[in-house]
């Protein structure tokens, strides 16, 4: 969870032509599979896709920060509007991070992609998909992302051995999806 201080201050709202004041708040933050499905069922398109590949506008992030709030429940525009680029930097950086002491073999990775070449856009719906047949909890939903998706592949690497194997296109997509966010944090396209 994060939790980010939002200093009060004059904004001024150009479709009103008005001012408006807002107060210092302290809002409650995380990024989970929980906030995505909520963002996704407003935008109606994949947020992994658009924000792995930058693509995300302004209000793209706006709705995503709203998404994202646990507390207060009701955050408005003009409290989004009053972040400062310190602020959005912290959202991003507690997005990118992994919250996870677990890595994986690049070289393992690496040979995972290259034996797939469907290309499955992941939704908050295929993810819950993986939830519900490597049996982990729904209580999960509320992990930070990040930390959910290294479960998942952690699942079904150890899982793999026993017979309860994801298809090829599941470990492709779990892949894809964890370097997408690999890419992100590094700032690259490719």
């Amino acid at each position: 969870m994060l939790k980010i201080e939002v200093k009060g201050k004059e904004v001024y709202d150009e479709t009103t032509n008005t001012f408006i004041y807002t107060e210092d708040t302290i809002l409650l933050l995380e990024h989970s599979l929980k906030s995505l499905s909520e963002w996704e069922s407003i935008h109606k398109e994949s947020f992994m896709e658009k924000f792995s590949s930058n693509q995300m506008n302004a209000k793209d992030i706006s709705d995503y920060i709203k998404c994202m709030v646990i507390e207060p429940e009701d955050v408005s525009d003009d409290i989004i509007l009053s972040m400062t680029k310190e602020n959005l930097e912290n959202i991003i950086n507690y997005i990118n991070d992994s919250k996870t002491a677990t890595t994986f073999n690049d070289r393992q990775t690496k040979e995972y992609t290259n034996r797939f070449s469907k290309k499955e856009i992941i939704t908050a719906e295929i993810i819950y998909y993986w939830m519900i047949a490597l049996e982990i909890p729904l209580e999960c939903e509320n992990w930070h992302l990040n930390k959910l998706l290294t479960l998942i592949r952690v699942c079904s690497i150890k899982n793999s051995p026993n017979g309860k194997k994801m298809s090829k296109r599941e470990i492709l997509a779990s892949n894809k999806a964890l370097n997408a966010q690999r890419r992100a944090k590094l700032g690259s396209k490719g």
